[in-house]
């Protein structure tokens, strides 16, 4: 009987834990919506969210926690470009990075995250046009052959960032929170 209520517990938790994580990301989204500067980057901290899901429970975790926060924030968030780049990029994009870097294949990990990216970006793109260019600066809001290879700069330099913040969190906040 002891090893039943074990069970439940840890099965408890493994909901309870991407729920709560994705309720912070929606109300990371929501700041996001907010604020008057910087919403790129703050919805970049909700997608580690999901991420810390993945880590913590699994990557069935981390999707629940992405799709959760995803439809929520759609649903309650009222700037939808902010909402979209959670739902469509940062906040999706911890479960293709887990995916991506299991064959431990440089080349393929790498070709695949931005492949995702490229996708990703070309979708908010052409739903959100004005939008994106509005959140971008002047110079590369008007020119799409300058736009696409900082974007692939800027997002390799996240992928290296959020992979450290990933370190730092297996290293340290994963073992506070078992």
């Amino acid at each position: 009987e002891a090893a039943a209520e074990m069970r439940r517990k840890n099965t408890a938790a493994k909901v309870a834990y991407p729920a709560i994580l994705g309720a912070l990301a929606v109300i990371l989204v929501y700041l996001a919506s907010i604020a008057p500067t910087g919403r790129w980057g703050v919805v970049a901290l909700a997608g580690l969210l999901p991420a810390a899901a993945v880590i913590s429970v699994g990557l069935k975790a981390g999707f629940l926690c992405w799709a959760g926060a995803s439809i929520l924030s759609l649903l309650l968030v009222p700037d939808k470009f902010c909402a979209l780049l959670f739902a469509a990029l940062f906040g999706l994009y911890p479960m293709v990075k887990s995916l991506a870097e299991k064959p431990r294949k440089r080349f393929l990990e790498y070709a695949v995250k931005l492949l995702f990216f490229n996708g990703a970006f070309t979708g908010l793109y052409l739903t959100m046009m004005e939008a994106l260019a509005a959140s971008l600066p002047a110079a590369l809001g008007d020119s799409l052959w300058a736009l696409y290879p900082a974007a692939n700069v800027v997002f390799v330099l996240y992928d290296y960032g959020f992979s450290q913040l990933i370190a730092v969190y297996i290293s340290r906040v994963q073992r506070a929170v078992r």
